[in-house]
């Protein structure tokens, strides 16, 4: 049987963060309602293309999913289980925010199957919280990590962001050192540089100067929240000193890094996540989800009125027929594209090249029945003079200097 992930989209938030582009807005109870009817919908049609899969892991996304009231999250836990050959071990994260959760929907969470925790701490430092216009503290965060270990999550993640504004390298040094000494310690960090994406207020505020001179918050932080708001990102080298910290001070916690930004203890990888980069298929539900089956690759439209409105005509359970559930998914899915082998090819290099141990010479000629130097072979040996890129037996992976220059590597097998 094909193993399959699923990622469900959950696109409420209380606020929008400054630096977020993700697909996620403020929306009322109501709005919820009628958005998690749609979704429950979706699921139960789209259930019928995926009867030979066996489902490893599950992955709820955002937004912030602990935003909406427990229940509409166990609602759809029933539902995938009711309709999805789920593996008993199966990976089932949750996105978290601190401010979102307390002990009692967390333990509603956990009875109802979620067995993997990600919170979105980003800093441990309040006025670097501020900055990013986050709604949580630290104080918020420790309620939110005692409470998460006291409903039973055994397996959770931990986010932090560098290269935030007005950030020193020391401030990024505390940050990795206090999540590294939590109790008990966070079997996986992930540990991401802020990058500044159109469409955000920090756009608004930073545009393309990556020096950030002279920025004024005020117009784009809650009134009040902070007095003095005009501080500069961390210089280039600064960066790349807090980039080259990480590793080494997650490494002396024990944590290994098996991917560019992702850290965990042993056998504690994130599975899901890892099923985007080696290639696996994956099945994503929700407004703006994105999915990979059979090697065609799509995603659900981004309009909320028109995912509501495609679906809240459906009949309650399913299409009627085979013929209408192909054209109910057809309204929501967009930007359908068959990968032919050469985007398979570029694929297998730039998202298994992210992984610290690389990617499998036998395995590329396994899928694509050519050897992988007779297609890169140039491009191979380029980046090995270069010593960004090496080949030991079987694996080709980045050096520990390609890893610096990951994009500009990755870049390199693209046609």
């Amino acid at each position: 049987m094909n193993s399959l992930g699923i990622y469900i989209h959950i696109p409420f938030c209380i606020r929008k963060c400054l630096y977020c582009d993700f697909l996620s807005f403020p929306k009322g109870r109501a709005q919820q309602a009628l958005y998690f009817d749609a979704l429950e919908k979706e699921i139960l049609v789209a259930a019928e293309d995926c009867r030979e899969y066996e489902v490893h892991s599950v992955f709820f996304g955002g937004g912030t999913p602990t935003s909406v009231e427990p229940e509409c999250i166990v609602r759809i836990m029933n539902v995938l289980r009711d309709n999805f050959q789920i593996k008993n071990d199966a990976e089932i994260t949750m996105e978290c925010n601190p401010g979102t959760a307390d002990y009692e929907a967390l333990k509603k969470y956990r009875e109802a199957g979620i067995n993997r925790l990600s919170i979105g701490l980003q800093s441990a430092n309040d006025e670097e919280l501020k900055r990013l216009g986050r709604i949580h503290d630290r104080s918020m965060f420790e309620d939110c990590y005692k409470n998460a270990v006291k409903a039973g999550f055994e397996n959770i993640n931990v986010d932090l962001m560098s290269a935030l504004p007005g950030q020193s390298l020391e401030a990024w040094e505390d940050n990795l050192r206090y999540v590294c000494d939590l109790e008990p310690a966070p079997q996986h960090i992930s540990a991401y540089s802020l990058i500044i994406e159109e469409g955000t207020s920090f756009y608004e505020m930073y545009g393309d100067d990556s020096e950030g001179n002279s920025i004024d918050y005020a117009s784009h932080v809650q009134a009040g929240s902070r007095d003095d708001c005009r501080l500069p990102l961390p210089d280039e080298d600064t960066e790349r000193k807090m980039y080259h910290r990480t590793e080494e001070i997650l490494s002396a916690h024990g944590y290994h890094r098996y991917e560019i930004s992702n850290y965990s203890g042993n056998g504690k990888e994130c599975s899901h996540n890892l099923r985007y980069w080696q290639g696996g298929d994956y099945l994503g539900v929700g407004l703006g989800a994105a999915s990979l089956m059979k090697g065609e690759r799509f995603h659900n439209t981004s309009d909320f009125e028109r995912y509501i409105e495609v679906l809240g005509n459906a009949l309650p359970d399913k299409a009627d027929g085979d013929n209408d559930r192909v054209q109910l998914l057809s309204d929501i899915r967009e930007d359908i594209e068959k990968l032919d082998e050469k985007a398979k090819m570029e694929e297998f290099m730039f998202l298994g090249l992210r992984l610290t141990e690389g990617v499998s010479a036998s395995e590329f000629k396994d899928r694509f029945g050519i050897g992988i130097g007779e297609v890169y072979g140039d491009v191979i040996e380029d980046l090995r003079e270069k010593e960004l890129l090496e080949w030991e037996g079987d694996m080709i992976r980045l050096s520990y200097a390609g890893l610096d220059v990951s994009n500009y590597c990755m870049a390199e097998f693209l046609f």
